[in-house]
């Protein structure tokens, strides 16, 4: 009789090769502008295919993400006008991952300056490039908006 405990191999290889569970991050930027512009631009197709991607479409939901001929299917899970709105990459959703990503904002009572968060998730190897696209990304919609 051996004294070694019984390993089930099959479990061990897959949690051996199992990806990285994604991890959430926060990116703020300040804006000079209307929230009903900004609103406009983080919440519909035409808006979105101004400064996210090259071109967005809707159909039943699903927000369709077309980049350099490349195509990336969301759909949108929380959309409150002037304040937010939320995606789940379709990919996630058959990972079953919690990812998601968030855009919202608040404007500052007193500067009139509108904050913009956006909330994402990346796997730990690829933060770095992950928030440098997000970074990208607001820089071109903040030219597009004159802020």
């Amino acid at each position: 009789m051996s004294i070694l405990p019984k390993f089930n191999f099959k479990i061990l290889i897959i949690q051996i090769y199992k990806m990285p569970a994604k991890e959430k991050y926060e990116l703020e930027f300040l804006f000079k502008t209307s929230p009903k512009v900004l609103d406009n631009m983080i919440s519909t197709p035409s808006g979105l295919s101004e400064w996210f991607a090259d071109d967005v479409n809707i159909k039943d939901g699903i927000y369709t993400f077309i980049w350099d001929g490349s195509e990336e299917d969301a759909r949108l899970i929380t959309k409150k006008p002037n304040h937010k709105v939320k995606f789940r990459w379709i990919e996630d959703e058959e990972d079953n991952s919690d990812a998601f990503f968030e855009i919202r904002y608040e404007v500052d009572p007193m500067t009139k300056m509108v904050l913009l968060i956006v909330t994402a998730f990346a796997e730990p190897d690829e933060m770095e490039d992950a928030q440098l696209l997000w970074q990208s990304q607001i820089e071109e919609l903040k030219r597009k908006l004159g802020a």
